[in-house]
C-alpha cells in the first residue's frame, strides 16, 4: 500500500498549490466536446478546457514518478511530491483520472488530502470533501473527461502493485478503463469447483448441491429469492446466498448457467455459458474485485477474459476477439412463500452457501444512493427505483418501473412494448414475447439501467 506522507509535504505542497491556485484556467467546455445534458450541468457545472495530444516530456515523467514510482517504491518522498505539483499545475484536467485511481489505494490522510488538492486544481473546483476520492470521480465521469495519453500502462502498474492477480485483467480491449475502480476486495481466482476453499475474496458457488422446496425449512416465505426457469426445470437461488457469493456456475434444465448477482446494482443475471462456437471453453464466470460505475466486473476464468456484467458482452482478452456475447435467461425476483407455491417442483441451494451469514444489503448501506461512483444519474426516476429491463427484437433496451407494472398487471391490464408482454410470474414480473417465449429480462435498480443502457425507453405507465 502506499505509505503515509510527512506532514511536511503536505504543508508545502498545500502552501505550493494555494500559489498556483490563481492560474485555475477557464471552465467552459473546450472547442468540439460533446454537449453536457443540463441536469449534469445543474448538479456538477461546467466542465474544464481538455487540451488534445500527448503529454510533454516533462510532463510524463511527473507521472511516472508520481504514480509509478511511488506504487512500485512503496514511498511518497521529496520527487513525488515535486512531481505532483507539475501535474496539478499542467492545466491538464485528463490527469486527474489518474490522481482518482492512487486516490482510492492511499492509506494516509494527509496523502488524499494532497491528491485531493491536485486533482481540485486540475478540475477548476474544490472537491477536498470527506469523500473526495468519490467526489472527484463522480465529476471525472459526469464531465466525460478523456483518459490521458498511456493511461492503462499507468493505471496498471498502479492496480498490479496492490493486487498481483489483475495482471491478466488489466489489458487492451473496448473496456472503458476510465470507469474501472476497486470495489475494496480480492479477486476469486481459484480453480474451477473449488469453491468450498476459503479464499479472501467474493467466493464463488460451482456446481452447488440443492434441495427440494420441503425441505428448505431455513428459509422463511418472505425472504427474497431469484427464480430462474430452464426447459421447465425451477430453481430459487436466496438472495442470502448470492449476497455473499455474488456468482454461481450452475447447470439448469441441460443448460450451463452463469450467474451474477451485483448487490450495488440490486441486479441478479442469468447467462447461458453453453452453445458458444466451437473451439469456445465455457466461461467460468468469477468475481474480479473491480467495479464499474458501481456494477461488479466479472471475468471468464478460463481466458481471464473481462465481460461487461450488465451487457454479458467479453470486453477483453480472447473471448472480445470472438465477439462473444452471453444470452441472457430470465431472472424473476420475488418472495419464496410465493415462488414455491407457484412452482413446487422448484429446488433451491443449500444453506451451507451462505456460509453462516445473514446479511441484508438491500437496504442497509447503500439506501442512501451509489456508495461508488457513478457520475451523472437519468434523473427520469430515483437512483434505486426498481426496474424490470429487457431488450426487445429490435435491439432497443426498455425499462417497466416495477411497481407501476405489478399494479397493471395485477388489475388485468396488459403491458406490451414492441415484441415484448410483461406477464406476472410468482409474485415477480418476467418479459415473454407473444408466443410466451422467455425474453431474458431482470430486476435492477434505475441508475444501473440507465448507464449501461444510456438510450434506454422508459414505459410511461
Amino acid at each position: 500500500m502506499i505509505p503515509a506522507i510527512n506532514s511536511q509535504y503536505r504543508i508545502i505542497l498545500t502552501s505550493i498549490l494555494i500559489v498556483f491556485s490563481v492560474l485555475l484556467f477557464n471552465t467552459a467546455q473546450a472547442q468540439g466536446a460533446k454537449p453536457l445534458p443540463n441536469y449534469v450541468v445543474q448538479k456538477f457545472g461546467q466542465p474544464p478546457a481538455i487540451p488534445e495530444g500527448t503529454l510533454s516530456e516533462e510532463l510524463r515523467l511527473a507521472v511516472q514518478v508520481a504514480f509509478v514510482d511511488s506504487m512500485v517504491e512503496t514511498r511518497w518522498g521529496d520527487e513525488q511530491a515535486a512531481a505532483l505539483v507539475k501535474i496539478a499545475t499542467s492545466k491538464d484536467p485528463r490527469l486527474a483520472w489518474i490522481i482518482s485511481d492512487l486516490m482510492r489505494f492511499a492509506n494516509s490522510r494527509e496523502l488524499n488530502a494532497l491528491l485531493a488538492d491536485a486533482a481540485s486544481e486540475l478540475l477548476g473546483k474544490k472537491l477536498q470533501t470527506a469523500n473526495s476520492w468519490g467526489d472527484v470521480t463522480d465529476h471525472l465521469i459526469a464531465w466525460d473527461i478523456p483518459a490521458p495519453p498511456n493511461y492503462l500502462t499507468v493505471k496498471r502498474a498502479i492496480f498490479t502493485s496492490i493486487v498481483p492477480g489483475w495482471d491478466k485483467i488489466f489489458v487492451e480491449g473496448t473496456i472503458d478503463w476510465r470507469l474501472v475502480s476497486w470495489g475494496g476486495v480480492l479477486i476469486d481466482n481459484r480453480a474451477y469447483d473449488t469453491t468450498d476453499d476459503e479464499c479472501n475474496c467474493i467466493p464463488a458457488a460451482d456446481n452447488p448441491k440443492v434441495s427440494n422446496a420441503k425441505d428448505a425449512t431455513w428459509l422463511k416465505d418472505e425472504d427474497i429469492v431469484f427464480g430462474i426457469e430452464v426447459n421447465g426445470e425451477y430453481r430459487a437461488y436466496p438472495r442470502r446466498i448470492m449476497e455473499v457469493r455474488e456468482m454461481v456456475n450452475d447447470t439448469l434444465g441441460g443448460r450451463d448457467l452463469g450467474i451474477p448477482y451485483c448487490t450495488l446494482c440490486g441486479a441478479a443475471q442469468a447467462y447461458f455459458t453453453d452453445q458458444l462456437p466451437a473451439g469456445i471453453d465455457r466461461p467460468v464466470l468469477r468475481t474480479s474485485g473491480l467495479l464499474i460505475r458501481s456494477n461488479k466486473v466479472m471475468y471468464d476464468l478460463t481466458t481471464y477474459s473481462v465481460f461487461d456484467t450488465f451487457l454479458g458482452t467479453a470486453v477483453t482478452g480472447p473471448l472480445a476477439t470472438k465477439g462473444i456475447k452471453l444470452k441472457q435467461a430470465t431472472v424473476v425476483t420475488t418472495d419464496w412463500g410465493t415462488w414455491k407455491k407457484e412452482h413446487p417442483q422448484t429446488t433451491v441451494l443449500l444453506e451451507k452457501y451462505a456460509l453462516g451469514q445473514n446479511p441484508d444489503f438491500r437496504n442497509g448501506r447503500d439506501a442512501d444512493g451509489p456508495i461508488f461512483p457513478v457520475g451523472d444519474v437519468d434523473p427520469r426516476l430515483s437512483v434505486h427505483e426498481d426496474i424490470i429491463g429487457v431488450v426487445t427484437a429490435s435491439g432497443k433496451a426498455v425499462a417497466f418501473q416495477r411497481s407501476k407494472a405489478f399494479v397493471a398487471l395485477k388489475n388485468g391490464n396488459e403491458i406490451e412494448y414492441e415484441n415484448v408482454r410483461l406477464k406476472l410470474d410468482a409474485g415477480g414480473i418476467k418479459a415473454v414475447d407473444a408466443n410466451g417465449a422467455d425474453l431474458g429480462s431482470h430486476q435492477a435498480f434505475w441508475f444501473a439501467w440507465s448507464q449501461f443502457y444510456p438510450k434506454t425507453a422508459l414505459w410511461d405507465g
